[in-house]
């Protein structure tokens, strides 16, 4: 056999014995402990909601004051 044929022949056996090789796979990972409650979560949520809300019905209410106050003002 000639030197090409020999590196050749090298190179195939050592790519079919990396193949042969096969990496373990990793082991399944495991959802993460729930940190809270589905109610706590809820509320978590609706909390800043509900304090829009109580803004909201604040604000209106100051407007419909100073409207008042202005119709008053001018009639």
């Amino acid at each position: 056999m000639n030197p090409s044929m020999l590196r050749v022949a090298g190179l195939v056996l050592l790519i079919t014995g990396l193949s042969a090789c096969k990496p373990e796979p990793p082991p399944l990972e495991q959802p993460p402990e729930p940190k809270a409650t589905a109610t706590e979560l809820r509320d978590a949520i609706q909390q800043p909601i509900d304090k829009a809300k109580a803004v909201e019905a604040a604000t209106k209410e100051a407007a419909e004051k100073q409207r008042a106050a202005i119709d008053a003002a001018t009639h």
